[in-house]
Formats: structure tokens, C-alpha cells, sequence
């Protein structure tokens, strides 16, 4: 899937499908929030209005209030591919999401995936 249309997918979709993969592995909406607010500095009815508003993926990076700086602390593989070497910076937040929840499905603790 190019770029363009991961940045033009809805939020919404996207929030639903990373809270399935999260719940999958009996981990809650709560903590996928949780961990979006780490992120981003959105607080939890900022991400339930944007869920509401339409906002596109793209959109939604841009206007974090504060990302995390200790987002850079975040390695590894996500769907083949390596966080770290991701050259587009939007597209390397999106990756840095996805592996953060991948990890919370995968069991590990919260303060590990926070990075704390």
C-alpha cells in the first residue's frame, strides 16, 4: 500500500482496527488509548472526537499536541519492516503506532511498551 493511501485512511478505521488487534489478545480499548496518549499528547476525548470528526491518519499525526520524544526509543520490525530505517517521518510515526500496539498484543507490559 503506498503511502498516500495510509495518510488518507480514516482515523476511525484505523483506531477500530488497532483496539480489534489489541482486544484479539484480551488487551483492552483503554490501554490501546493509553498508549496513543503517550504518543501523541492527545488526551482520551481528544481521540474520541477525532474518531467522530472524519479526521484523516495524516491528519491526526499532524496535529498531536506533543509527540513523545522517547517515540525514537521504539525499534524493530513491523510488518517486515524496520522502525528505525523508515525514512518519511509521517509514515515512520504510523509504523511506531502499529508496533507499540503489536506489542501490547503480544503480552508485554505497559511500562515496557511506554518505554518507561
Amino acid at each position: 500500500m503506498e503511502n498516500s493511501k495510509v495518510f488518507s485512511m480514516k482515523f476511525a478505521k484505523v483506531y477500530d482496527l488497532l483496539v480489534q488487534k489489541a482486544q484479539r489478545k484480551n488487551r483492552t480499548r483503554q490501554e490501546v488509548d493509553e498508549i496513543i496518549c503517550w504518543m501523541t499528547g492527545y488526551g482520551e476525548e481528544e481521540i474520541a472526537r477525532l474518531r467522530e470528526s472524519g479526521v484523516e491518519y495524516a491528519a491526526f499525526f499532524e496535529g498531536a499536541p506533543c509527540m513523545n520524544p522517547n517515540c525514537s526509543l521504539v525499534t524493530g520490525k513491523v510488518c517486515g519492516i524496520t522502525v528505525e530505517e523508515i525514512a518519511d517521518p509521517m509514515m515512520r510515526k504510523i509504523r511506531i503506532l502499529d508496533k507499540l500496539v503489536d506489542e501490547l498484543a503480544k503480552g508485554k507490559k505497559m511500562e515496557n511498551i511506554l518505554r518507561g
